[in-house]
């Protein structure tokens, strides 16, 4: 018995140990030894799991099993070809790490530190096995007190349902329930809202300024940072060596006003009061999930296009995009829904010799956003001039179409639609293609082959994404492998580290990428390939604050 029991628990942790080996590959984002070993620990105990759960139907369908010198060869069978693939992952991991480096130009790691990363995996996994037997333990004493009053197996599957249904009560009503609000409280005070708020702006022009309709205390930091930063008349002019207008930046705080179509209103009624619609580009933006609007995608369309731009912008939520993502999944839909249909009704209604052209504009949980709630079919009688989304989050209907919709040769990572009428793609390392060959509407989606924010797939726990059987882009290591459940949880690790790559990787995009792109959408007047040229450089010498993608 012992013999038996002692084999039921090596084929479970040689497949935990599989799956800790398949972890140490590559994937999109690299990881240094505190996040591999944590991963590590992980998927050691799903692996350990699932071992257990095959075990235990085994079990329940009534088979022999294995004992004796059958035991042990079974042992042996599978334990040492998972001690090879284990060395030879180990072995390989510094190069694997350093593969992803060099590609995006980081500094390569002269130690993977292998030790570390062991040591802390089996931290985890015996934590979480610690975790797992208490879990069975509840499991043991409520089934068993159920024998009383029911038959085995109807006990069995009430003692199940009712584990489970504790878990998820204490876990939602207790842990989550406190995170999430802890959560809130900490980015709301972030925001700097009301009695907190620093002094307003004493320009009349400036959102927020005197005689604004949009309350100071409530943009909140990201809002405030928008509207009293970026190039003014003077900047832009020195750029181009032309006359040049102050742009205009309309931004609305999500305490402004209890509802997105509240906020919507005033964001419009701000914007015709200070001009908006008298200017040559009206771009509407929605922010991420913080309320943080890029200025490395907003400065560089306000210097093409001589300051004769107004962009508007309203805020849903003040959590990380990740967060507001899975916690607040309508709220950047509803705002985005209300603020393009407003923006977009009073426009159409303008005389079309002199109202802006106009654009929409969105990154990450704002290129969702925006995407959605640009609804094309109600814009066929009165079209808007295109769009530029950076990022797009994989869940975006929008996105998944236009992609599913490419010429069967062209890749997963830079599809190509038709004849690139309607639909580009553009990266770090692909153009937009510039002004020419267009229809009436210009949509460009910006995106690096490395962002997993893009291009986790859901699907990846049991089959492989379809960009992993296409040939790897410039920034993608080679050595990717699928492998059910790891590749899902390295991806979703991935994720969690998107923008901590450098800028032009990962879910870090910057000005440089976005001139192209807005050039291609937006064709500012006599503007050259030399100015591109200057607006790039100008990009890298640092002139927009950063492009850290809150």
């Amino acid at each position: 018995m012992k013999k038996i029991r002692r084999h039921v628990y090596v084929l479970p942790l040689a497949l935990g140990l599989l799956f800790f080996a398949a972890s140490l590959t590559p994937t999109l984002i690299p990881r240094d030894w505190v996040v591999q070993g944590g991963l590590g620990g992980l998927v050691t105990a799903l692996g350990y799991m699932i071992g257990r759960g095959m075990i235990s139907i085994w079990r329940l369908m009534e088979l022999r099993e294995p004992s004796g010198r059958t035991a042990t060869a079974l042992r042996l069978v599978v334990g040492v070809p998972v001690a090879l693939i284990l060395g030879v992952n180990l072995f390989r991991t510094n190069d694997w790490q350093n593969g992803i480096r060099e590609r995006m130009g980081m500094p390569l790691l002269e130690n993977a530190h292998t030790l570390k990363t062991v040591l802390l995996a089996a931290v985890v996994f015996v934590l979480l096995v610690l975790v797992g037997i208490a879990l069975q333990w509840l499991f043991d004493r409520v089934r068993v007190r159920l024998y009383r009053y029911m038959p085995a197996r109807a006990a069995n599957v009430a003692g199940f349902v009712l584990t489970a249904l504790f878990l998820l009560v204490a876990t939602r009503d207790g842990v989550l329930d406190r995170v999430i609000t802890a959560l809130d409280t900490s980015f709301t005070k972030a925001q700097e809202l009301f009695d907190t708020a620093p002094p307003a702006p004493e320009l009349a022009g400036v959102t927020g300024g005197p005689g604004s309709l949009v309350d100071w205390g409530a943009l909140g930091q990201p809002g405030r940072n928008y509207v009293t930063s970026g190039p003014d008349a003077a900047d832009i002019a020195a750029f181009t060596g032309r006359d040049a207008k102050r742009p205009i930046r309309i931004y609305v705080g999500l305490a402004q006003a209890d509802t997105p179509e509240e906020r919507a209103k005033v964001a419009l009624e701000e914007l015709k009061r200070q001009g908006g619609f008298e200017r040559e580009v009206l771009i509407v933006a929605l922010p991420t999930g913080t309320g943080w609007l890029d200025p490395g995608a907003v400065d560089p369309v306000e210097y093409m296009h001589g300051g004769d731009i107004a962009t508007v912008a309203v805020q849903y939520s003040y959590l990380q995009s990740p967060l507001a993502l899975i916690l607040e999944t309508r709220a950047g839909l509803d705002q985005a829904e209300a603020l393009i249909g407003a923006v977009h009704r009073y426009w159409r209604d303008l005389p079309k010799d002199t109202r802006p052209r106009l654009y929409i504009h969105g990154l990450s949980l704002g290129a969702w956003s925006s995407m959605h709630g640009t609804d094309l079919f109600a814009l066929l009688d009165d079209p808007i001039n295109g769009a530029l989304w950076a990022g797009p989050p994989f869940p975006s209907a929008t996105w998944q179409g236009v992609v599913e919709s490419r010429n069967p040769d062209s890749p997963f990572v830079a599809p190509v639609l038709g004849d690139g009428r309607l639909v580009r793609f553009a990266s770090h390392t692909q153009s937009a293609g510039g002004p020419e060959g267009w229809g009436n509407m210009r949509l460009v989606y910006l995106q690096y082959a490395s962002d997993p924010i893009v291009f986790y797939e859901p699907a990846s726990l049991f089959r492989a994404p379809s960009w992993m059987n296409e040939a790897p882009a410039p920034d993608v290591s080679p050595d990717m492998r699928f492998m059910p459940v790891v590749t899902q949880f390295q991806l979703a690790v991935d994720m969690a580290l998107s923008t901590a790559a450098p800028a032009g990787h990962g879910h870090s995009y910057y000005g440089a990428d976005y001139v192209g792109p807005w050039v291609a959408v937006t064709e500012p007047r006599n503007w050259s390939d030399a100015d591109t040229a200057r607006l790039i450089a100008h990009c890298d010498s640092g002139f927009q604050i950063g492009c850290d993608h809150r």
